[in-house]
């Protein structure tokens, strides 16, 4: 019998990590899994990235599949550096899919694209048979231009250096989940969903001390953290009382057994800075609409290698890995 692997739903967790890296990635020759590829043409230097957005409602609180697909697409051109230009459209819609859900959809890629400052300028639509599409699913590739000598890679990443997240975690995962499950928040919860090429401009005037950012989607800040312990080598050392986290995210997490650390983010970044910039571009990120919840949670140490540590709330330490199944399926 030849061999199989189980893939499940959803992405992000610890088998989907070892299908791109011992599966796709050599297979199709893909070297260095970026939130974006970069790509030198004679003495220009691109980004370009694809992903595809699968959630399930369509419609949620603070957004909805359209806003995600190109939020999520300009947000993997940024964090490598790149000023988001050009986007192409994807749609597979069920037979039978509404038009006015369709119409909601597209105005709001519309809406979302001209608020980040990125065109639609190809794409493709096909329709499948009903029951086999789910509403819609969207495909996008995203283009964009990286100028100066921006170079934003785990190998970077230095013992030493500071690990800044933007915002606070969790709360698309979580604004999601509830919609699909009916529940309401007060304060009402929204997600995160947002273009952050706007903030990534003021994050890369510190230059060469920005040595990698990462959008923490699907998996979540863990994960992230996690797959750049093992591609840089090194330690990574993180404060529980650091890291932002909304109270209704908390307590919905604590309710139904989730770890926030592993929900799925729209709308954060996570740097690694040299410690001499740390404080100074902290400051910088928080003078920012879309960065004044930002915290510094985190050092990088030089050991043990690929790991990441959590100092907990209670004092003790806490060994971080990447799931091994999925915590919330079809949020992305």
């Amino acid at each position: 019998m030849a061999d199989r692997i189980l893939i499940g739903h959803g992405s992000g967790g610890k088998l989907m990590h070892q299908l791109l890296r011992n599966l796709i990635s050599p297979l199709t020759g893909i070297e260095e899994l970026l939130d974006s590829a970069v790509l030198d043409i004679n003495t220009c230097k691109i980004a370009f990235t694809t992903d595809s957005y699968v959630v399930s409602p369509l419609f949620f609180p603070g957004g909805d599949i359209g806003t995600l697909a190109v939020n999520g697409t300009v947000n993997d051109l940024s964090v490598v550096g790149a000023e988001p230009l050009f986007l192409s459209l994807g749609l597979i819609l069920e037979e039978g899919f509404e038009l006015k859900h369709l119409e909601r959809i597209l105005m709001s890629i519309k809406s979302s694209a001209e608020a980040a400052g990125i065109k639609v300028v190809t794409g493709d639509t096909k329709v499948v048979n009903k029951g086999k599409g789910d509403g819609i699913f969207i495909n996008t590739s995203g283009i964009g231009i990286i100028k100066g000598e921006v170079e934003l890679t785990p190998k970077n990443v230095r013992p030493g250096d500071r690990v800044i997240v933007t915002g606070p975690i969790g709360n698309h995962g979580v604004a999601v989940m509830a919609e699909r499950n009916s529940l309401k928040f007060d304060p009402p919860l929204y997600s995160d969903t947002r273009a952050l090429n706007d903030l990534v401009r003021e994050i890369l005037k510190a230059g060469k001390a920005v040595h990698v950012m990462r959008d923490p989607t699907r998996g979540g800040l863990a994960t992230t953290l996690k797959e750049i312990a093992e591609e840089a080598s090194v330690c990574i050392e993180i404060e529980e009382t650091r890291i932002p986290i909304m109270p209704q995210v908390r307590g919905a997490c604590e309710i139904l057994g989730l770890d926030p650390l592993f929900v799925a983010n729209e709308g954060i970044i996570v740097a690694f800075v040299e410690e001499d910039m740390a404080e100074s571009l902290l400051e910088t990120i928080r003078a920012h609409p879309k960065g004044k919840e930002a915290e510094m949670i985190g050092i990088v140490r030089a050991s043990p290698e690929g790991m990441v540590l959590l100092n907990t709330e209670m004092g003790g330490t806490r060994m971080i890995e990447m799931l091994s199944g999925e915590q919330l399926p079809r949020i992305c």
